[in-house]
């Protein structure tokens, strides 16, 4: 079997990240952040790194608890919508372009490394979860939100995947919400899993559907990469899948999202 090409791929999941505004539905998910502060339960004065950091609400919740927070992700733009952020709450943090795989840090510079739905996405798993882990001090924590594989978001990429197939060869990103997998990245080190939900709220399916359809990067890109007629197919079976996991009645959208809380203690 022929190895991914991961500097290919990461180009392309650049573009994929870079377009719609994920803050759209970044900012949504704020909650997460905050829970994942709680669960590695920070300290005011830990020197934080987070990955794959998007517009950055663990960024923010981290800060906001008086942490020494660096901020990063490798798409400059979603940076760009982090600081605005920390700028409007006047909070202190260290913004930096950084690829996942490849962190421009010594070992050991961080007491805690956080991740929500960010480095999940890296293509090449093995790669990242050692970067986190080369990071942290021993003792110190990573602390990660991962969708489930059978979870809605978990549920939403195999569609995505019947419709536009991923790259040869690279792992589904769902995998890091597997208590298995993470066993096999972060072999050596303690792991503690947590099953939570997060509630999508919308006005509706088709609400839904439109905001990720323009602001989501993979679905927005999933959706362009079709013609019109395999985008309605893609479209049905979106909504199905929402219709038949909304707990909101006739009148809105609430779908339950299941993903791991994740908390690393390093070795």
């Amino acid at each position: 079997m022929t190895n991914p090409d991961y500097v290919a791929i990461k180009q392309r999941q650049q573009a994929t990240w870079a377009s719609g505004d994920y803050a759209v539905v970044g900012t949504t998910l704020q909650l997460v952040g905050e829970r994942i502060c709680e669960a590695v339960d920070l300290c005011a004065g830990e020197r934080v790194l987070d990955v794959a950091a998007g517009n950055g609400n663990a960024t923010l919740a981290a800060a906001r608890r008086f942490a020494e927070v660096t901020s990063t992700d490798y798409v400059a733009a979603l940076l760009d919508g982090g600081k605005a952020r920390a700028a409007a709450e006047h909070l202190p943090v260290t913004f930096q372009v950084a690829d996942a795989e490849a962190l421009p840090f010594a070992d050991g510079s961080f007491d805690v490394a956080l991740s929500t739905f960010g480095v999940m996405f890296a293509p090449d798993q093995v790669k990242s979860a050692a970067e986190l882990a080369r990071v942290v001090r021993k003792g110190g924590r990573i602390g990660l939100a991962n969708w489930t594989p059978d979870g809605f978001i978990g549920q939403l990429f195999k569609i995505i995947g019947k419709h536009v197939p991923p790259p040869a060869g690279v792992k589904s990103p769902a995998l890091w919400g597997s208590e298995e997998r993470l066993g096999e990245l972060f072999s050596g080190h303690q792991v503690t899993a947590t099953k939570q939900i997060f509630n999508f709220r919308y006005k509706s399916p088709g609400h839904w559907v439109e905001i990720f359809k323009k602001f989501y990067g993979p679905t927005n890109r999933a959706f362009a990469a079709l013609d019109v007629e395999k985008q309605a197919a893609l479209e049905a079976d979106i909504l199905e899948l929402l219709g038949r996991l909304n707990r909101g009645g006739s009148k809105t959208l609430i779908v339950p999202s299941e993903y791991l809380e994740v908390v690393v203690t390093i070795k």
